[in-house]
């Protein structure tokens, strides 16, 4: 039997039974009703950068909602919450000079960030540009702008009519990109890309590409859009993609490791180049959301940037990542998988086959890894102990074999 809860990216005709029941965290640890233990090799769904059961996340928000549980900053309101986190994404990004949007999910920051970046060309009096480049295999998020500038074809399908001017490109074929550049330049308003895309198989882009993309924007007067919702807040060894590869973009979007997905928060960040454009006097951005600035959001926003400040967890990426890319290259030395790819802590073994079985296998013996097409992908909490990373992988041995 069904139950009332309809599942996203699930068998809408699972029954409800079939689901595990997690119940608590705890740390790189989550538990089932049956009080199983998993490891969490996914922080989640590619967020939870400092680990389940933080006390200090908890009483901010607790210690918030005492005060003000909610409230909008639409004109003329605010609240203190809300301008801290801005101030600390800022800070930490390659814009501190630049302007933080708001809001409350990935998806809700991409097509905001996409909005924005037709509005700046609009306001310049560039009308024509419309054109949004993407690449094969990006994921952006599930509204329908973000449904329209993914490079994953079977998320587009279904749905009818998706939001037109959309282009697409080879994910790592900048000569590709070029040729797009070189017949629609004048009417390319930005192009979209995650620093490493995620969902679509944790694909590193080859050397020079990104920085590629910025130079065929910069000559053509187009903006560069880097997604940051899985990248963003220390996934990379930095606090951001962008300045893992040393390309710094017009518009950047985040969620996810924001809150490390203790609460809903997400938005844009917006280079100062472009923030000027929008501050001319009189000028009304007409363009938000109800949960925007939520309060308790943005503390546990300020809590969770403080934490990975003070315990160094974007450092550690590096030190996690060394620890899974030992355990993978051991697999693939001894054919276990075909090969495998990825940086700081985000990664994908590449099986060759259908991930799926694979993935129900080790799920059965405790962990928690996604699958995605023939590759199972490995992005836990950055608090990840080395044992643990240990039981990861042997666990990954014991199902291959």
């Amino acid at each position: 039997m069904t139950n009332a809860l309809f599942h996203p990216f699930a068998p809408a005709a699972k029954p409800e039974d079939d689901f595990i029941n997690i119940v608590r965290g705890e740390g790189s640890l989550v538990f089932d009703d049956s009080g199983k233990d998993y490891v969490d090799a996914l922080g989640s769904l590619w967020y939870c950068q400092v680990g389940h059961g933080r006390t200090e996340i908890v009483d901010a928000i607790s210690a918030q909602m005492r005060k003000l549980e909610s409230f909008n900053i639409f004109d003329p309101f605010t609240n203190e919450a809300a301008v801290r986190v801005a101030d600390m994404i800022a800070e930490r990004s390659p814009h501190p000079d630049g302007r933080v949007f708001l809001g409350s999910s990935g998806s809700e920051a991409v097509d905001s960030a996409l909005k924005i970046a037709r509005q700046y060309h609009q306001k310049r009096g560039d009308a024509d540009r419309q054109l949004v480049v993407r690449r094969t295999n990006g994921y952006h998020g599930t509204n329908f702008g973000g449904t329209s500038a993914q490079g994953i074809a079977p998320n587009r399908e279904g749905w009818g009519d998706l939001v037109p001017h959309f282009l697409e490109v080879g994910h790592d074929d900048l000569e590709a990109a070029a040729t797009v550049f070189a017949e629609h330049g004048d009417r390319i308003a930005a192009v979209i890309s995650e620093p490493v895309q995620g969902a679509g198989g944790v694909h590193p882009p080859i050397d020079g590409y990104l920085d590629g993309l910025r130079r065929l924007c910069d000559d053509h007067g187009s903006l560069l859009i880097l997604d940051e919702v899985i990248c963003g807040f220390g996934r990379t060894g930095e606090w951001f993609g962008a300045q893992h590869y040393g390309v710094t973009p017009d518009l950047m979007t985040f969620a996810k490791g924001v809150t490390s997905g203790y609460l809903p928060l997400s938005g844009v960040i917006l280079s100062r180049g472009v923030s000027e454009v929008f501050e001319e006097p009189g000028f009304i951005f007409r363009s938000g959301y109800t949960y925007s600035g939520h309060p308790a959001s943005c503390v546990a926003g300020v809590a969770n940037l403080q934490l990975m400040t003070d315990e160094g967890l974007v450092s550690r990426a590096n030190h996690v990542g060394e620890k899974i890319r030992e355990g993978l290259a051991a697999l693939e030395a001894d054919g276990l998988i075909e090969s495998w790819r990825g940086t700081g802590a985000i990664y994908a073994a590449e099986l060759g086959r259908d991930a799926i079985p694979v993935r129900n296998d080790i799920l059965q013996e405790g962990v928690i890894v996604r699958p995605i097409g023939t590759c199972l992908a490995i992005c836990p909490p950055l608090v990840i102990t080395d044992e643990e990373v240990g039981r990861v992988i042997d666990t990954m041995v014991a199902c291959l074999k």
